[in-house]
């Protein structure tokens, strides 16, 4: 069979530990074999940001933003003791956090749903979507660690010079100090997106906060929302047949767990990041999660949301055999691979990114599946294979799938 040709590179950002083993051997078996492969290669390593001083994540936003596509392997957060292992002369920022900030988009998280695996919340018959705000909050935070004795204030210098200045705390003992910001464009842009998600996906929207603690910051999320839908989608809305409402945080949850699932639930950054996880969990498996971020202009970024899987990492290194699920890494690929087959015209690069789905989706569900998912599935015959062996009968199943 000749390879599917592609006319435009993908941006390709590589990541770290685990799941950077993962991403060459997803190549090796399940794409370089049908694909003639383009990319625009970023190693973002913690150790290429180390030695780059963290521009290549910066470089590899500004790619995104030219040729529309990028696909992501999970990278470390550097937390103290990353600054040991890897010698960093400082605590690198999210890369996550750093692109999401350049593309200002909205991350769209949805589980995957194999027979055999059962939510843990048994109601959830349907997918609940996560739309996660990707700029701000404590993702671009400033902080500081605060003495005994110390005043702290929010200090505005208004363009015409004056300022205003708010008390936060007097100090009487040591502690911690850290101020967000987030911007109306960029909440306008989130809110944009979800409604048009909703709209494309014939599905309700929820938004969540806490505007009755955060009486300026969280409001104005939930007021901004409520501008945009009254004067901009409303009709839409009820001419689909779908509904939007807000809610504080701690009943959506509660709305959530009581659900049967199929709707969008918007999230503010750190909120989604969470829920996000939750979610994902709660229907069975971390790395049986899509995540993609899309940005107002129409630029994709597809990524696998999980972190590094640093344990199993180790036990790699030792020449011990690993049973990680790469079904996230997957479905970052073919995300990508189908949008870029979509924006240029490719069906049959769309085709084959169907047709891998299917075959991962397939292989799981006739019981060859990874040790996470042998678990917690209720099917009969089923088996733990090892991290390649599950890559191996993948592409088996494929190619009976493109034989056919």
């Amino acid at each position: 069979m000749s390879k599917i040709q592609m006319k435009t590179p993908l941006v390709e950002m590589d990541g770290d530990e685990m799941t950077r083993v993962i991403w060459q051997q997803v190549k090796d078996i399940l794409i370089l074999p049908y694909v003639d492969l383009k990319t625009e290669y970023y190693d973002l390593g913690l150790k290429k940001r180390e030695e780059t001083k963290d521009q290549i994540t910066l470089d590899s936003a500004e790619a995104t933003k030219k040729y529309g596509v990028a696909v992501k392997c999970a990278t470390i957060t550097p937390n103290a003791a990353r600054m040991d292992e890897y010698n960093l002369t400082q605590m690198w920022k999210s890369p996550n956090g750093t692109i999401r900030a350049a593309l200002d988009g909205t991350v769209f998280r949805a589980p995957i749903l194999v027979k055999g695996v059962t939510p843990y919340i048994p109601t959830w018959t349907k997918p609940i979507t996560i739309a996660r705000h990707a700029y701000g909050d404590v993702y671009k935070n400033t902080e500081m660690v605060v003495e005994k004795g110390s005043k702290a204030e929010l200090l505005v210098t208004k363009p015409d010079g004056s300022q205003e200045t708010a008390l936060i705390h007097e100090f009487k003992g040591d502690g911690i100090i850290q101020g967000l910001h987030n911007l109306d464009q960029s909440i306008s842009s989130f809110a944009r997106a979800c409604f048009n998600f909703g709209l494309d996906t014939k599905q309700d929207v929820w938004f969540s906060t806490k505007d009755t603690i955060s009486k300026k910051y969280d409001h104005r999320f939930k007021d901004i929302f409520a501008e945009i839908y009254e004067n901009e989608y409303k009709d839409k809305f009820e001419a689909a047949g779908i509904e939007y409402f807000y809610t504080l945080i701690d009943d959506a949850v509660a709305r959530v767990i009581r659900s049967n699932g199929g709707y969008i639930w918007a999230c503010k950054n750190y909120d989604g990041d969470v829920m996000s996880d939750m979610i994902a969990t709660a229907y069975g498996s971390l790395a049986m999660m899509t995540s993609v971020l899309v940005s107002p202009d129409g630029v994709y970024e597809f990524e696998a949301a999980h972190g590094t899987v640093q344990r199993h990492y180790y036990k790699h290194l030792k020449g011990e055999e690993t049973s990680t699920n790469s079904v996230a890494t997957l479905f970052a690929w073919t995300g990508a691979l189908r949008k870029r087959g979509e924006l240029d015209g490719l069906s049959e690069l769309m085709s084959f990114a169907d047709k891998l789905e299917k075959a991962i989706i397939d292989t799981i569900e006739s019981g060859i599946m990874t040790g996470d998912l042998y678990l917690i599935s209720t099917l009969e015959n089923k088996k733990k294979v090892n991290t390649t062996e599950f890559l191996e009968a993948v592409a088996e199943t494929l190619n009976k799938s493109l034989n056919s």
